[in-house]
C-alpha cells in the first residue's frame, strides 16, 4: 500500500501536466500513451484495448482523474508486483511528463539546480508531501527538508528568509513542488555555495530519504580468509549492509542481512586499528574499523536503528520519522485549537463578567428606586389604614343592627325549615313505594324477556325443522329425477338389445346359406357339432341362470319344510329382466316356426344336421347367450 501511495503521486503530477486545459479531464489518446509508459516502466503487459472497453460509455469525451483511477488500480496497479521494477524509472517517466510543462528555471536567470537535482527533489517532495490530492508540502516538512540539504551542505539555514517567501507568495496552507523548486532555484537557501556542493548534498539526501539509506561511508574491514584489512564504501539500509569497493557502487563485495538476531558491539583498539566494533549475526561476526570515534558511534547507532525498525517490521526510517513529525504537528494543532478555545471561553467568561457588573449596578439602583417607592407605599398604606378602620367601624354599627333583623328572619326560617323537613319525609316515603313499584316492573320486564327467548328458541327449532324437511324434499325429487333417468336407460338399452336381435337374426340367414358350401367338409363339420353340442349343454346352464337370476333376498329352502320366499319389492332391475326375457320367448317362438318351414322343403338336407343347429348358442350385441330354436 506505501508503494501504491507512492507511485499514485508520481501519476498524479503526469496526469495533470496532460490536462491543459486545467478543465480537470485528458483525451483518452493521451491516457493510452500515459497507460502504456507506465506499463513499460512497471514491467507489466499492457492491454490496449482495455481503456476503450473500461471507458465504452463516455464516448469520445476526455477522463477526469477520478474516472481514471479505476483503471489505474485495476488494469495497471494491480498487476505491479514490488522487486520486478525500479521505481525511480517510474519517476523519471512521470517527472519527464510535467517538468515540460511546469518547471522553468530558466525564470530566475542562472539556475541554481541542474535538472537532476530538480528531479530528486521533486521525488523528496513527493515522498515528504501528505496522502492529500493536490500535493502539497507543508511549511514545516518545507523547513526539514531544507535542513537536511544545508546540513549536507555544512551550511547554516536562515528560518527568516523561507518564512519571508511563504509568507510573501501566500503559502501558510502548503508549498507545491513547483514553488519549492523555485525557491531552491532562487538561491535563498543556496547562496554561495557551488553547484557540485548542492548536487552532492541532494543526492545525499535523496539517497537517505527516498533511497532508504540510513548511512554511507569508507570504513575498514577485516576480511574471513585473509584476515587483512580492506577499506570499503559501506551502505546500511534498513535489513541489510552493504560494502562495495568503491562508492561509486558498481562492485559489491557482499551484504550483510540484518534481523532480529544480529547486534553491534563496539571492540577494543588492536591490530593497528583503532575506533573498532563489530556486527554479529547467527553465522559470522564482521569486525570494522571507523576513521573516528564519532564515525564509530554514528555508525553503531543507525546499525541499531536498523536492526529496530527490522524488528518493528517497519521498511523505512524516514517514513516513521515522517508520521511522527505529522502526529507532532497534529498534536500542535490540537494544543493550538484547544489554547484558542481556551482563550475563547476566558473571553466569555471576562464579557459575562463584565455584564454581570453592570447588571448588578443596574440592579443597585433599581434597589434604591425601589426603596423610595417603598416609602411612599407605605404612607398611602397608613392612610388608607386608618380611613379603612373608620369605615370598618361605620360597618361594625351596621352589622350589629343587621344581626338584630338576622335574628328575626333565623325564627322565621326555623319554621320553615321544620315544614320543609316534613315535606322531604313525606317524600321519601313516596320514593320508597316508587322504587318497589319499580322493582316489579323490572322483574315483569324479566319474564318478559325469558318468554322471548323462549319463543325465539322454538321460532329457531322450527325453522331448522323447516330446513330438514325441505331437504327430504330435495332429495326426494332428486331420487325420482334418477329413477326416471335409469328407466330411460333401460328404455335404450332394450331397444339396443332388440337391434342386436334382428342383426343376430341376419347373420343366421347367412350361416344356413353358407351351409351349401360346406358338404364337403360335413365328417369335420359333424365333428365339430359333437364338440358344440358339449357346450351347448353348457351355456345352456349358463342361459337357464341368466334368464332366472337369484335375488338378493332369496334362501334356499329348509330341509323337509316349505320353502319360503322373501318378500321384496320389485326393483327396475326385475323389471327389466323381465321384459328381456318376454322378447327372448318371442323371438324363440318366430325361429322355431320359421325353423318348421325351412324342414319341410328341404327334409333331407336339414335332417342330419337339425338337431345340431337347433343347439348352436348365439351371443347378442349386449353379451348374453340366445339359443336358436
Amino acid at each position: 500500500m506505501e508503494l501504491r501511495a507512492e507511485l499514485l503521486k508520481s501519476i498524479w503530477h503526469a496526469f495533470t501536466s496532460l490536462d491543459v486545459g486545467e478543465s480537470g479531464k485528458v483525451s483518452k489518446s493521451q491516457l493510452k500513451v500515459l497507460s502504456h509508459n507506465l506499463c513499460t516502466a512497471l514491467c507489466i503487459t499492457h492491454d490496449k484495448h482495455a481503456l476503450e472497453q473500461h471507458f465504452r460509455d463516455d464516448d469520445d469525451g476526455p477522463v477526469s482523474s477520478q474516472g481514471y483511477m479505476p483503471y489505474l488500480n485495476t488494469y495497471i496497479l494491480d498487476k505491479a508486483v514490488e522487486g520486478t521494477f525500479k521505481k525511480e524509472e517510474v519517476d523519471r517517466l512521470c517527472w519527464t511528463l510535467c517538468s515540460t510543462k511546469n518547471y522553468h528555471p530558466e525564470r530566475h536567470g542562472s539556475s541554481a539546480l541542474s535538472k537532476n537535482d530538480a528531479f530528486h527533489l521533486w521525488c523528496l517532495f513527493n515522498f515528504l508531501s501528505e496522502d492529500k490530492y493536490p500535493l502539497v508540502l507543508v511549511p514545516e516538512e518545507v523547513e526539514y527538508l531544507i535542513k537536511k540539504i544545508c546540513s549536507a551542505m555544512s551550511v547554516e539555514l536562515s528560518c527568516v528568509d523561507i518564512e519571508d517567501f511563504i509568507s510573501q507568495n501566500d503559502m501558510q496552507s502548503g508549498v507545491s513542488v513547483w514553488a519549492f523548486l523555485d525557491l531552491m532555484n532562487s538561491g535563498v537557501v543556496t547562496r554561495g555555495v557551488d553547484r557540485e556542493s548542492i548536487t552532492m548534498a541532494i543526492e545525499e539526501v535523496y539517497g537517505e530519504i527516498v533511497g532508504n539509506t540510513l548511512k554511507e561511508g569508507y570504513l575498514w574491514k577485516k576480511g574471513h580468509l585473509r584476515r587483512n584489512w580492506t577499506e570499503r564504501w559501506f551502505s546500511l539500509k534498513v535489513s541489510s549492509l552493504a560494502y562495495y569497493t568503491s562508492e561509486d557502487r558498481k562492485e559489491c563485495k557482499g551484504v550483510i542481512e540484518l534481523d532480529q538476531n544480529c547486534c553491534v558491539e563496539v571492540l577494543p583498539d588492536r591490530e593497528g586499528k583503532r575506533c573498532m566494533f563489530c556486527v554479529k549475526t547467527l553465522s559470522k561476526t564482521y569486525e570494522m574499523s571507523a576513521p573516528d570515534t564519532k564515525q564509530r558511534q554514528e555508525w553503531t547507532t543507525a546499525i541499531q536503528t536498523a536492526i529496530r525498525l527490522c524488528v518493528e517490521g517497519k521498511a523505512s526510517l524516514h517514513r516513521e520519522l515522517k508520521l511522527r513529525r505529522r502526529e507532532q504537528r497534529e498534536e500542535r494543532e490540537r494544543r493550538r485549537v484547544s489554547k484558542e478555545e481556551e482563550l475563547r471561553r476566558l473571553r466569555l467568561l471576562q464579557d459575562e463578567r463584565e455584564q454581570r457588573l453592570v447588571e448588578l449596578e443596574l440592579l443597585q439602583e433599581a434597589q434604591r428606586q425601589a426603596q423610595a417607592t417603598q416609602e411612599q407605599e407605605e404612607q398611602k398604606r397608613r392612610l388608607q389604614h386608618e380611613q379603612l378602620q373608620k369605615a370598618l367601624q361605620e360597618q361594625l354599627q351596621e352589622a350589629e343592627e343587621a344581626r338584630a333583623n338576622m335574628q328575626v328572619e333565623m325564627a322565621a326560617k326555623e319554621a320553615e325549615a321544620e315544614r320543609q323537613q316534613r315535606r322531604i319525609r313525606e317524600l321519601e316515603a313516596m320514593q320508597v313505594q316508587l322504587e318497589e313499584a319499580l322493582q316489579l316492573e323490572i322483574r315483569a320486564r324479566r319474564d318478559e324477556e325469558a318468554c322471548r327467548k323462549t319463543q325465539a328458541r322454538l321460532l329457531a327449532e322450527e325453522e331448522d325443522k323447516m330446513k330438514a324437511l325441505l331437504t327430504l324434499q330435495e332429495e326426494q325429487e332428486d331420487f325420482i329425477l334418477r329413477t326416471q333417468r335409469e328407466k330411460q336407460e333401460l328404455r335404450q338399452e332394450m331397444e339396443s338389445k332388440s337391434k342386436a336381435l334382428e342383426e343376430a337374426q341376419q347373420q343366421l340367414e347367412k350361416v344356413r346359406a353358407s351351409r351349401h358350401r360346406v358338404d364337403q367338409d360335413i365328417a369335420a363339420a359333424q365333428r365339430k357339432l359333437r364338440q358344440a353340442s358339449t357346450s351347448v349343454k353348457h351355456w345352456n346352464i349358463q342361459m337357464n341362470r341368466l334368464m332366472h337370476p337369484i335375488g338378493p333376498g332369496e334362501r334356499r329352502a329348509s330341509i323337509g319344510g316349505t320353502p319360503t320366499t322373501p318378500t321384496r319389492l320389485p326393483s327396475l332391475r326385475d323389471s327389466g329382466l323381465r321384459l328381456s326375457q318376454k322378447c327372448a320367448d318371442n323371438e324363440k317362438d318366430r325361429k322355431e316356426s320359421q325353423t318348421s318351414a325351412d324342414s319341410d322343403s328341404r327334409p333331407e338336407e336339414e335332417s342330419g344336421t337339425s338337431d345340431n343347429d337347433a343347439g348352436i348358442p348365439m351371443q347378442t350385441s349386449n353379451g348374453s347367450i340366445e339359443s336358436a330354436n
